[in-house]
């Protein structure tokens, strides 16, 4: 197996990791202590980038990897880094305002679809060439 879809996940968990980190540092900057989850918005900016990003993270590693492994790896892992940076814009976008996550949020979506779309195609018609 090609280590390119491994290195695109072991970034891709990275970001997550800055992310996390960014949610700990706003908690000191806008003093909101645990167990407390609002309060200030610029603070609830930072704790939706980082869960909007573990929820993607639950279709996208699956997705990558079926992809990777019925489609290319090359392309899959291609494509999860197209992921990543559209991650990386949504949560720059969305900690200037709420308004400014829609493109990151677009390549994000558009990149899980087309992995997912793919993987599917490459499974199935591995399953339907017997039949035809």
């Amino acid at each position: 197996m090609s280590p390119w879809p491994s290195l695109v996940t072991a970034i891709a968990l990275l970001v997550y990791l800055v992310l996390t980190i960014n949610v700990g540092r706003a908690r000191a900057k806008y003093k909101i202590m645990p167990p407390q989850m609002s309060g200030d918005p610029n603070f609830e900016r930072v704790v939706r980038v980082q869960q909007n990003t573990l929820e993607q993270l639950v279709l996208f590693l699956p997705a990558l990897w079926l992809f990777s492994q019925f489609v290319s790896p090359i392309w899959g892992a291609s494509l999860g880094a197209v992921w990543v940076v559209g991650r990386m814009v949504y949560a720059w976008g969305y900690y200037q305002a709420a308004e400014k996550r829609t493109l990151g949020f677009a390549i994000g979506s558009l990149t899980v679809l087309t992995l997912l779309g793919g993987a599917l195609v490459g499974i199935i018609f591995p399953l339907l060439k017997p039949l035809i």
